[in-house]
């Protein structure tokens, strides 16, 4: 087999262990083979339609078996995927569809955005269907090396145009073998999988490595927590991945306390730090909640906390993933001492190759080998990286530098506040304060001053906000992610 990239996944797959479950949709189910079939299926009808390899092959629409067979069939061909996310505007959509050059676009039956380039649309459903009964099911045996390029996908954007981070077939597979070697999978894992698949985490943390060791993928188009409930009883899931957004949902639910959750053996989540309650939420319903750091640009994985140091590291990001390297340096980009704060930088095989045609933002992201992550970090005696904030995200109070996640971990241990974010506001004496702006548990009333109050003795003084805003949601991206460019200005003019 002359595929070495993760186009050829399904039929490797297929050899082993062809008769077992690989995905779940709904009330619909496909066994590895039938997944190397369809993957097939759709790449000969995609090559009969004029595809070839290096052609950006786009997906835009939820959770679905199609999706997958997508990402295959182009990898494959030799081609690129070019996976959308389903929550821009059209014009958002319409310019990564031009930014990547795509010529095909496969859609869910109401995501259909038209580009200039795009020759060939495939709606999911019927005519999708029809495409793969009609092509060839013969081998495609196209060579395809770990250092062509697989996936274009584009970074959440929260400050100007999203760039295109260019991930290799090796990114994609070294990131998986990382998981494998850290998280301890096993062929009977039932994977939930309802974070969105066009994210990184939900598709290279989970996803990928649960297909690659012949694991079952759940996949769910969108989350519910009720559904989660019902879903991890009815499939008997024993793995799930989250942002801290859906994790805190399922903790907060009615049913948090009497759901049958047996089968989860393993939880992870990571896209932004993970609040120290919520840690602690799982830790005292018996499950050990891991967590982790990476970016799109590292196919994301780069720091994971293992579970023999859930308890004793809690609040940490942990190590380096097994084949990665990541340091925290200083502005020279020599190593900060322990407990100095400095940037993230990662090295490794899982690192990707630049951004889709921007060669002087891939120079600039990148020094002396290294990935610039523009995260903030201190490492402590032993090792383990606790990511501070955005590098971007700090703010200036007369000379001290305050790090917003601090303030917001705090504030989300108060019982009626369900989602914060500080921002620094302009001030005539201190150059800049901290402003936070809360939303309130459903049913409660919050009043700043005891906001306040309850932070007053827990932070030094100067990183005590100096204005709280009460604000019914905060504007994140689909990956949960907090958009704090829009928070700032939303609420950072008055």
């Amino acid at each position: 087999m002359r595929n070495e990239g993760t186009g050829s996944w399904p039929a490797r797959r297929a050899r082993k262990t062809p008769h077992r479950t690989a995905l779940i949709h709904g009330d619909t189910s496909f066994t590895y083979a039938a997944l190397y079939d369809r993957t097939t299926r759709l790449a000969h009808a995609l090559r009969a339609r004029g595809i070839r390899r290096g052609d950006r092959i786009a997906y835009l629409g939820p959770n679905h078996p199609s999706y997958l067979e997508t990402l295959f069939a182009a990898g494959t061909l030799g081609a690129v995927f070019v996976p959308l996310n389903t929550r821009l505007a059209g014009p958002e959509i319409a310019y990564q569809l031009a930014d990547s050059g795509a010529k095909a676009l496969i859609h869910g039956p109401s995501h259909l955005v038209a580009g200039t380039d795009i020759r060939l649309y495939v709606e999911v459903g019927a005519a999708y269907e029809e495409l793969l009964a009609s092509a060839d099911a013969d081998p495609i045996d196209e060579p395809v090396g770990p250092d062509d390029t697989c996936i274009i996908m584009y970074t959440s954007g929260t400050t100007g145009r999203p760039k295109g981070a260019m991930l290799s077939h090796g990114n994609l597979t070294w990131n998986a073998v990382n998981v494998l070697v850290d998280t301890d999978l096993v062929t009977e894992e039932r994977a939930l999988v309802s974070a969105p698949l066009f994210h990184t985490a939900g598709l290279n943390m989970l996803t990928l490595p649960v297909l690659l060791k012949g694991g079952t993928c759940v996949l769910v188009e969108s989350f519910d927590p009720g559904a989660t409930f019902d879903l991890v009883e009815r499939h008997r899931i024993s793995f799930m991945f989250g942002v801290p957004t859906m994790f805190d949902q399922l903790a907060r639910h009615p049913r948090w306390a009497d759901a049958d959750l047996s089968s989860l053996r393993i939880l992870t989540c990571g896209g932004s730090p993970v609040p120290t309650p919520l840690i602690a939420a799982y830790q005292e319903r018996g499950l050990t909640f891991l967590q982790g750091y990476g970016m799109t640009e590292t196919a994301p994985g780069a720091l994971f906390l293992d579970a023999e140091h859930a308890v004793s590291k809690a609040g940490s990001a942990g190590v380096p993933h097994f084949f990665s390297d990541v340091r925290v340096v200083r502005p020279d980009l020599t190593p900060a001492e322990v407990g100095e704060t400095g940037e993230v930088v990662v090295r490794g095989p899982h690192v990707m190759s630049g951004y889709w045609g921007l060669p002087e933002e891939t120079a600039a992201s990148f020094a002396d080998g290294w990935f610039r992550s523009g995260d903030a970090a201190r490492i402590d005696d032993d090792g383990y990286v606790f990511i501070v904030d955005r590098i971007k995200d700090m703010i200036i109070s007369g000379g001290e530098n305050i790090y917003p996640a601090e303030i917001e971990d705090l504030l989300l241990a108060h019982p009626d506040i369900v989602e914060c974010a500080v921002i620094g506001v302009p001030d005539d004496k201190w150059g800049e304060v901290p402003r936070a702006i809360v939303v309130a548990r459903e049913g409660a009333a919050l009043d700043p001053d005891d906001i306040l109050a309850s932070l007053s003795g827990r932070l030094a003084k100067y990183k005590i906000p100096k204005s709280v805003v009460l604000a019914d949601e905060l504007p994140r991206t689909a990956s949960g992610k907090l958009l704090k460019s829009r928070v700032r200005h939303r609420y950072g003019n008055n």
